[in-house]
């Protein structure tokens, strides 16, 4: 679906251009149009196609999709770069979505798969910014890039408090070890998604930021060495939150080995102590003839005392052991 089809001059808004009048402004010197496609159909791509000649692997790759996140470089000085965004559901499932953004001489075409990432705020910045903007498609990528790793952050945020939330609760007493380590494994399958995010577009980045970067980026090579500086610190967030929920899953099932010993040596405990009293209760449940304390009519009391003093006892010796 068509979103926004617009002109620009010398770092200012021309016009909003029919798709069918594009040639004309891109025959313009100082002019380039800015298009912006969601989940584009095949006739909208074959249209683009048209208008910009864009190559048609690339083509492809923006119509079908789940791409790894890369910047490519055409014979024609396109550069053709693939974002993956990261965004919760209703339901705060994870969904992860497509920027697909096609970069010559003068044009800018932007194609959003499945993503609910608005970029009409990267527009209305680039347009407040008409000195910026004079620099042409390359800033107008940038815009983009900054906006949809920008997005990243809260999330990355997101999953450090719910991290948190779990470390509170796995020494707090009743609660199952099973449902924390499944909660673990949940969030660190979040982390590995926005990492497999972050990594393939942090290196691919090296071609824009340095050595030998395609025509038109000369003069934005600063602005993306800020994404790259934004993209490294993202990725050692979510390194230090997998070596966290690393340690936490291991914390928490020493947690509950020590419950589970705990809960054996109390068993062990009161095994010892009926063990006792069974045995005491065996002696004088013989039935021998000749026991002394059975013609005296203090010999079942006594007995009972013996028992529970000897349990009483063993009781003791287990509490302070630290058993009961």
């Amino acid at each position: 679906m068509l979103i926004n089809c617009v002109a620009y001059e010398k770092g200012l808004r021309l016009a909003d251009v029919p798709v069918a009048d594009i040639g004309r402004f891109l025959a313009r010197p100082e002019c380039f149009v800015w298009v912006a496609l969601r989940d584009a159909t095949a006739e909208e791509m074959a249209q683009m196609q048209e208008q910009f000649g864009l190559h048609e692997l690339a083509v492809e790759d923006a119509l079908h999709g789940h791409q790894r996140p890369k910047i490519e470089e055409y014979a024609d000085d396109t550069v053709y770069t693939v974002m993956h965004t990261v965004e919760l559901s209703p339901t705060d499932e994870p969904v992860v979505g497509e920027v697909n953004v096609f970069v010559g001489p003068n044009y800018v075409l932007s194609v959003r798969n499945r993503s609910r990432h608005q970029l009409l705020g990267v527009r209305a910045r680039c347009e407040r910014e008409p000195e910026l903007l004079q620099l042409g498609p390359a800033f107008v990528l940038y815009a983009i890039v900054d906006s949809v790793v920008d997005r990243y952050f809260p999330f990355v945020d997101a999953l450090e408090s719910e991290l948190e939330a779990i470390e509170d609760r796995i020494f707090e007493p009743g609660i199952q070890a099973r449902e924390n380590v499944k909660r673990l494994y949940a969030l660190k399958q979040r982390v590995t998604l926005v990492r497999h995010a972050v990594l393939p577009l942090l290196e691919a980045m090296d071609k824009l930021t340095g050595g030998r970067v395609p025509p038109g980026f000369n003069h934005t090579q600063h602005y993306f060495r800020d994404v790259v500086d934004h993209l490294t610190r993202i990725l050692g967030a979510l390194e230090n939150l997998r070596e966290t929920i690393g340690t936490a899953i291991q914390v928490n099932l020493a947690v509950s080995t020590i419950e589970e010993s705990q809960t054996t040596k109390q068993l062990a405990a009161w095994a010892g102590v009926f063990a006792l009293a069974t045995f005491m209760v065996g002696v004088w449940g013989m039935n021998f003839k000749y026991m002394p304390e059975l013609d005296q009519p203090w010999g079942y009391p006594a007995a009972l005392g013996v028992i529970f003093g000897a349990c009483g006892v063993m009781w003791w010796r287990f509490r302070r052991a630290g058993w009961l």
